[in-house]
C-alpha cells in the first residue's frame, strides 16, 4: 500500500474523500480498460523495438516497456481538459491520453500523418485538443511548464488538474525544484510524478540522490509526498485518485515517487550493462500486464475476452507500422510552417532537385 506523508486537513477534505473513492470503484469493465490499454502500450513499443532495428525509424527512441501501469493507472484518474506532460519516453503517455497509434508510428517514421507531421520524432508526441502537451528532449524541462499550465487551470478557475511526468534521473533537476516551491507557495493544482525506475540512463538512483526517499523531498515545498508501487496499476490508480481528488477540489500539489523499472535499455542504443541479466529476470517476475491479467482470471473474466484484448493491441500495433511505410513524406513547405519567426515567403523555400 501507498506511504504517505499526510496532506493537510481542509474543509473540502470529506468531498475530496468521496471523489477518490469513486475512482477505485473497480468493475469488470474498468479492469479490462486498463489491461487494454497496458497491452496496446507493450505491443507498440515491441513493434517500435522492431522497425527501429530495421532502420525504419531514426533519431532517439526510448521505450516505456515495463512501466505501462504508471500512465495508464495514473491517467486513468482524469477527465477531460486535464493536461500532461512528459519527457522523452513518452509513447505510453501519448497512447493512454488518446492518441491514435497510426499517428504516433508515422511520427517515428517522420511521415506527414505523424501526430508533429513527422518533424518531432519519438520525443515529441503531442495533442492539444486530447490534453496531450508534449514529450521533451531536455531532461526535466517541462516541469516548470507544467506549473505554468496548473497556474493558468488555476487562475481561469477551470477546475483542471496538469500531471507532470519525469524521472529520478531528472529528479535532480534544479529547475524541478524552483517549479514545486512555486506550486507549493501558490497551490497550484499540479501532480509531479516522479516515475523512478532506478536507473537514470545508466546511473542507478543510490549513485544520483542523496536520499533514497525522493517523494519526502514534498516536504520541504508544503504539500504531500507519496510513493506507490509502479508495477501494480490498481495501486497506482488508488495513488492518483487521492492526488487528483486533491489537486481538483482544493488546488494542493502532490509529488509522487512511482517505483517501477523498465526492461529496456535507456534507449535504443543502451545495452543496459551497468544492471545483471539476473536483475531484470527478477523483475520480469513483476510485470505489470501479467500481474493485472492474474486478477482478472481471479475474479472470474474468461480467458477468450482476455485473448481477443491481445489481439487487438497486436493487430493495431502491426497495422499501424502498415500505415507508417505508406503514409506519405511531408512537403518541403512543412519546412516554413510551426515556426516562431514569421513563414518565409515561397521564393526563399530551398530548392531541392533529384
Amino acid at each position: 500500500m501507498p506511504t504517505a506523508i499526510a496532506a493537510p486537513k481542509t474543509k473540502k477534505t470529506e468531498v475530496v474523500e468521496s471523489v477518490a473513492h469513486k475512482h477505485v470503484e473497480e468493475s469488470a469493465d474498468l479492469l479490462l480498460h486498463l489491461y487494454k490499454e497496458m497491452m496496446r502500450i507493450r505491443r507498440f513499443e515491441e513493434q517500435s523495438y522492431q522497425q527501429y532495428q530495421k532502420s525504419a525509424i531514426g533519431g532517439f527512441c526510448h521505450l516505456y516497456i515495463g512501466q505501462e501501469a504508471v500512465c495508464v493507472g495514473a491517467i486513468s484518474c482524469l477527465e477531460k481538459g486535464d493536461k500532461v506532460l512528459t519527457g522523452y519516453r513518452d509513447h505510453g503517455h501519448a497512447l493512454a491520453m488518446g492518441m491514435t497509434a497510426d499517428s504516433l508510428m508515422g511520427e517515428l517514421f517522420a511521415k506527414a500523418t505523424g501526430c508533429s507531421k513527422g518533424k518531432g520524432g519519438s520525443m515529441h508526441f503531442f495533442d492539444n485538443a486530447l490534453g496531450m502537451m508534449g514529450g521533451n528532449g531536455i531532461v526535466g524541462s517541462h516541469i516548470p511548464v507544467a506549473a505554468g499550465v496548473a497556474f493558468a487551470q488555476k487562475y481561469k478557475n477551470e477546475k483542471k488538474v496538469t500531471l507532470g511526468f519525469y524521472g529520478d534521473g531528472a529528479a535532480q533537476q534544479g529547475a524541478i525544484h524552483e517549479a514545486m516551491n512555486l506550486a507549493g507557495l501558490w497551490r497550484l493544482p499540479v501532480i509531479f510524478v516522479l516515475e523512478n525506475n532506478k536507473y537514470g540512463m545508466g546511473t542507478a538512483v543510490n549513485r544520483s540522490s542523496a536520499t533514497s526517499e525522493l517523494c519526502k523531498r514534498a516536504e520541504g515545498y508544503n504539500f504531500p509526498g507519496v510513493t506507490c508501487d509502479g508495477m501494480d496499476v490498481l495501486e497506482v490508480r488508488k495513488c492518483f485518485s487521492e492526488a487528483v481528488a486533491r489537486a481538483r477540489f482544493d488546488n494542493t500539489p502532490t509529488l509522487i515517487e512511482v517505483k517501477t523499472y523498465r526492461y529496456r535499455g535507456h534507449s535504443m542504443s543502451d545495452p543496459a550493462n551497468y544492471r545483471t541479466a539476473t536483475e531484470v529476470e527478477e523483475k520480469k517476475k513483476e510485470d505489470p500486464i501479467l500481474m493485472l491479467k492474474a486478477v482478472l482470471i481471479e475474479r472470474g473474466v474468461k480467458e477468450d475476452r482476455i485473448h481477443a484484448i491481445e489481439e487487438a493491441a497486436d493487430a493495431e500495433a502491426k497495422a499501424s507500422v502498415e500505415h507508417a511505410i505508406a503514409a506519405p513524406e511531408p512537403d518541403l513547405s512543412e519546412l516554413a510552417t510551426d515556426i516562431v519567426a514569421n513563414p518565409w515567403p515561397a521564393s526563399m523555400l530551398p530548392r531541392v532537385e533529384f
